[in-house]
């Protein structure tokens, strides 16, 4: 009788174990996936000054474009957790939105091999931001469904394990993105 409680009490102690490495393993892959964008980030911001000052040579008088751009991508850079890095970074992507336009209005920005290797890396970048978004987003989700689930659901909190937050636009932002935008012409 000894042993099999013995044995009942190594079993449950092993699972313990197991599950506690799991939550870790999964909790560092969030950190990863959070860093990951972070590094996109920063290369989209290190992109967005040669963009400028490539548009200002064609388009000097843009100068309220120019700053909402520099404004946005500051506030972009200040922003922490992933909830205010996605809301401003979506600002952000609204102002850099409106200073590839001008590409349209200035025939010769257009046509500068510059500004088109520019908008290509950017694109880019965007779509591995896209990426790491998903990818951070999936991993967050995992995560929570680990510490949520039966029977971690007991000792995950004990242990350090909280809910992480989606990288996420939010209600308010999203009710301005789902409304189509008006053309004027």
């Amino acid at each position: 009788m000894g042993w099999v409680v013995l044995g009942l009490i190594v079993v449950v102690v092993v699972w313990l174990i197991m599950t506690y490495n799991g939550l870790v393993a999964m909790r560092q892959r969030v950190n990863q996936a959070f860093a990951d964008i972070d590094v996109q980030l920063k290369q989209r911001h290190d992109l967005i000054p040669n963009l400028v000052e490539t548009v200002k040579g064609y388009a000097t008088h843009e100068k309220e474009t120019f700053d909402a751009v520099i404004k946005a991508r500051n506030q972009a850079q200040a922003a922490t957790g992933p909830h205010d890095q996605a809301v401003a970074e979506q600002q952000l992507t609204g102002a850099v939105g409106r200073l590839l336009a001008l590409g349209e209005a200035y025939p010769d920005l257009k046509a500068s091999a510059n500004f088109q290797q520019l908008q290509q890396d950017l694109g880019n970048v965007e779509d591995k931001l896209a990426a790491a978004r998903r990818f951070f987003n999936n991993a967050v989700s995992e995560f929570n469904a680990a510490i949520q689930a039966f029977p971690a659901v007991f000792f995950a909190p004990q242990m350090g394990f909280s809910p992480r937050e989606f990288f996420d636009v939010g209600e308010e932002t999203r009710k301005q993105i789902e409304v189509a935008p008006t053309v004027k012409f």
